[in-house]
């Protein structure tokens, strides 16, 4: 599910992320990495272009869309991410576990969910596993509650552009 820099993966990310979201310079690249002590991998952000590491709470770390598709385009990064600001109006729902990655069937539970967000960009999770709905809201502490995950800042996304 994670589009590589290659033609097909770019161009869903460039045809599928809604404008709105690609004109805000809150955007950085990832990469799938070990964690120290547990080898569990996870997503690691990077400044769009650099080697240096990029914060979910530092705004200099930042870079436009455009900028994180070039960095993604070298073949260097596995992904690009959103990250989730006070100044911004948007919040991010992450449902975990909840997709047939070969099916494409949602569990009934998430498509509860789904359905009751208005106003939503819903797409895949890099893991094909997972969907991620962006809206319009505000929400000060990130809420977890078992398979469902609400960020409202200071926390990035990981960006497919593959559209239920």
């Amino acid at each position: 599910m994670i589009p590589k820099a290659e033609p097909e993966g770019i161009t869903e990310l460039l045809e599928n992320i809604p404008e709105e979201l690609r004109q805000r310079p809150q955007w950085v690249v990832w990469k799938l990495e070990k964690r120290i002590g547990d080898d569990k991998p996870t997503k690691i952000p990077y400044i769009a272009g650099g080697v240096v590491r990029a914060s979910s709470t530092d705004l200099m770390t930042w870079r436009t869309f455009e900028e994180a598709l070039q960095a993604l385009e070298t073949g260097r990064y596995d992904g690009v991410g959103f990250v989730f600001c006070s100044g911004d109006p948007f919040v991010g729902i992450d449902l975990d576990h909840c997709r047939n990655a070969e099916t494409g069937k949602i569990k009934e539970w998430a498509q509860e969910i789904i359905d009751s967000v208005v106003d939503k960009y819903v797409e895949v999770s890099p893991s094909g596993t997972g969907v991620h709905i962006i809206t319009r809201g505000k929400l000060r502490e990130g809420r977890k509650k078992g398979l469902l995950e609400i960020y409202g800042q200071e926390k990035f996304f990981t960006f497919t552009g593959v559209t239920l």
